[in-house]
C-alpha cells in the first residue's frame, strides 16, 4: 500500500498537529519533518552548560535562554528547533515560537555538520530580530559566530581555546568557552608528519 500524502500545514495549524505527537518535528516547507532523536551525552552537555552559564547571566534582564522546544519562526511554511536560542521578547505561557530571538546556537555532530553550516545557516540569516548565529564544534574547543553587524551584514570570527571569551554586547553579557564545554575533554588532534626526504 502507498503512503498517504500529507498536505502542507501552517504553521497554527502544525502547532495544533504537534500536539498530536509523541516525538519533536520541525515544520519545512509547509512539511513535518521529524527531528533526530536523541544526541550523545557530549552533545547534550555542551547544551545544558550553554542553557546554564548564559541563563545565570540574563537572569532578571528581558532576555532569556530556550530549548528547542520553542521554536524560531523561518518564514509562514518554516519553523526550527536550535539546541538553545535566546530570547528577548514577551514570555507567553501558551505560545511555542520565540517571540524575539536574538541568538541561536546549534552544537554540531557528524550527521548535521554540513546542512547546520549552509541551509540552515542562511535559514536564521533570514529571521530579522536575530543577531547571533553559532556554531559549536562537538569534538574541539572550537565555535563559529555569525554576527548581523550595523549595516544588516552577517560577519563570521571563529573562536578557539577555552581561553576565548563570546560577546554579545546588544544583550549585555559574555559567555567563556571554558562554561560551553566544561567537564568535557579532548581527544588530541592528529599530526600530520612528512616523511624525511
Amino acid at each position: 500500500m502507498g503512503q498517504t500524502a500529507i498536505a502542507s500545514m501552517t504553521i497554527v495549524e502544525f502547532f495544533a498537529w504537534q500536539e498530536t505527537q509523541d516525538e519533536l518535528y520541525e515544520l519545512v516547507d509547509g512539511l513535518p519533518l521529524q527531528m533526530m532523536p536523541g544526541t550523545r551525552r557530549r552533545h547534550d552537555r555542551i547544551t545544558v552548560n550553554i542553557i546554564i552559564s548564559a541563563g545565570s547571566r540574563l537572569r532578571g534582564k528581558t532576555c532569556s535562554p530556550v530549548t528547542q522546544d520553542t521554536a524560531i519562526r523561518i518564514s509562514p511554511t518554516q519553523i526550527r528547533r536550535p539546541d538553545v536560542a535566546i530570547d528577548c521578547g514577551p514570555f507567553l505561557d501558551e505560545d511555542f515560537i520565540a517571540s524575539d530571538p536574538r541568538a541561536v546556537f546549534e552544537v554540531l555532530s557528524p550527521s548535521t555538520r554540513v546542512f547546520d553550516h549552509s541551509k540552515k545557516l542562511e535559514e536564521y540569516k533570514s529571521v530579522a530580530s536575530l543577531r547571533h548565529i553559532l556554531l559549536i564544534d562537538g569534538d574541539s574547543a572550537e565555535v563559529i559566530a555569525y554576527a548581523r553587524n550595523a549595516d544588516g551584514l552577517w560577519v563570521a570570527s571563529t573562536f578557539a581555546g577555552l581561553e576565548a571569551v563570546l560577546d554579545f554586547p546588544d544583550m549585555g553579557f559574555s559567555l567563556p568557552m571554558a562554561e560551553i564545554y566544561r567537564d568535557l575533554t579532548f581527544r588530541p588532534r592528529p599530526i600530520l608528519v612528512m616523511p624525511d626526504a
